[in-house]
């Protein structure tokens, strides 16, 4: 890609506009691929603040941000204005300490003071389960960039956090530290059996399951929200969903204009194709974002007979 002169002064804008900055696929607080990821989890062992820059928001920053940096993938991370490289790249500078040091250390002072909150239900299941652990092993908690979740008993580690949650000790790693600030952990029955169930006001938000029987209800009572149609026009004129609007380039863009907390629900035939597009607006920041369950196919079988199937 050749790199004309006005991309490139908006990338070295972007590459100056912090010490620290990271060029990703999503945000800190929601990575949306591993390698993103585990660069989040990197620099956030190391400093406390950093620019990101979502590349999937912006196709001609994506694509000219490796030509700035003659590098063919994404992440990457500029240091002081200075390219240093890609996940695998900062993986080994943080094992030979090479990244500590270039950004002058890692974090210092105490660890952070953390809130963690066990339920009386799930102190009853911890007390149970250490039963089973080997001695010295204490409670441990993690939370990864993708906020997927660790309870486990487990040995002490170098940068832990301790916490006391109500007379039971939980260690929490430092790169989970401030994913993990202010989490409930309760233990719940439900209909599949017994679990931990987990609270966190850090979780970014995530596409939400819609029945079909509840839409209906949403469409009865005339509430205000977007329906989103993400199959082929072929496929439309086959069967079809009244309200909903076919997602071709002008609704993309009659959508994305939209204030971020606007119910957005999107179908397709049975589901998968409505999902990814649903979470593609989470990671635009709305936030009341639906996947309708089983797609027109289970609107057809449940509440409109007259829609065709195929």
């Amino acid at each position: 890609m050749n790199l004309s002169e006005p991309l490139k002064q908006r990338i070295e804008a972007l590459v100056r506009s912090d010490r620290v900055v990271l060029f990703m696929k999503g945000s800190r607080r929601f990575p949306q691929c591993g390698f993103s990821g585990a660069v989040v989890q990197i620099l956030d062992e190391v400093i406390e603040t950093y620019t990101t820059v979502n590349v999937l928001e912006d196709p001609e920053i994506r694509e000219g941000v490796k030509a700035y940096a003659s590098w063919p993938t994404i992440p990457q991370v500029y240091i002081d204005g200075e390219f240093v490289g890609g996940a695998d790249i900062v993986r080994e500078m943080r094992e030979s300490g090479e990244l500590a040091q270039k950004l002058g250390g890692a974090k210092g002072g105490e660890p952070k003071a953390l809130t963690l909150t066990l339920s009386e239900a799930a102190k009853r299941a911890v007390v149970e389960a250490a039963k089973d652990a080997d001695p010295g092993e204490l409670l441990r908690f993690e939370v990864s960039p993708r906020f997927e979740y660790g309870l486990f008993f487990g040995p002490r580690a170098p940068g832990d956090v301790e916490v006391d949650a109500g007379g039971i000790t939980v260690l929490v790693d430092a790169a989970s530290a401030r994913r993990a600030d202010g989490v409930r952990v309760d233990f719940v029955e439900g209909p599949e059996g017994a679990g931990f169930k987990i609270d966190n006001p850090n979780e970014p938000p995530r596409v939400r399951q819609l029945s079909v029987r509840k839409l209906k209800e949403m469409l009865d009572a005339g509430e205000s929200f977007e329906l989103v149609d993400v199959r082929t026009e072929r496929e439309r004129a086959i069967a079809w969903i009244e309200q909903a609007k076919l997602l071709d380039q002008a609704e993309l863009e009659r959508l994305s204009a939209l204030p971020r907390d606007t119910a957005i629900v999107f179908h397709c035939h049975h589901g998968g194709r409505s999902r990814s597009a649903a979470e593609a607006f989470v990671g635009r920041g709305f936030s009341r974002v639906y996947n309708l369950e089983g797609g027109i196919d289970a609107w057809a079988v449940v509440i409109d007979p007259s829609v065709a199937r195929y």
